[in-house]
């Protein structure tokens, strides 16, 4: 069986990550509809840390500010053209990741 060569997006960041007042996955899924990205799924993690510290908060058993994973899959050219603006908005908050996949 054959693949054929794409690349994936994953960003990760928090759930109550904000940007100019809106939530940042939001904002994200907002730019790779605009630039018809192929599809995006958004992950919510149960717990993690980062560079910033841990990503959630328990209450009772209850996680807050929950680790989130966008990950969409395209042409690297497409990709790339949106990079600047993901950048710009999650700034120093999150981390960005761009690797080949095959898909069948």
């Amino acid at each position: 069986m054959r693949t054929l060569d794409m690349w994936a997006l994953v960003i990760r960041i928090k759930r109550n990550d904000t940007s100019k007042g809106k939530r940042v996955h939001n904002m994200i899924l907002d730019i790779l509809k605009k630039e018809h990205i192929s599809g995006a799924t958004v992950w919510t993690g149960i717990a993690g840390y980062g560079k910033h510290g841990k990503s959630n908060f328990q209450v009772e058993g209850i996680s807050v500010n929950m680790p989130l994973i966008i990950e969409a899959i395209d042409d690297l050219q497409k990709i790339e053209n949106i990079l600047p603006a993901i950048k710009e908005i999650i700034g120093d908050n999150g981390l960005v990741t761009v690797h080949k996949v095959g898909v069948i």
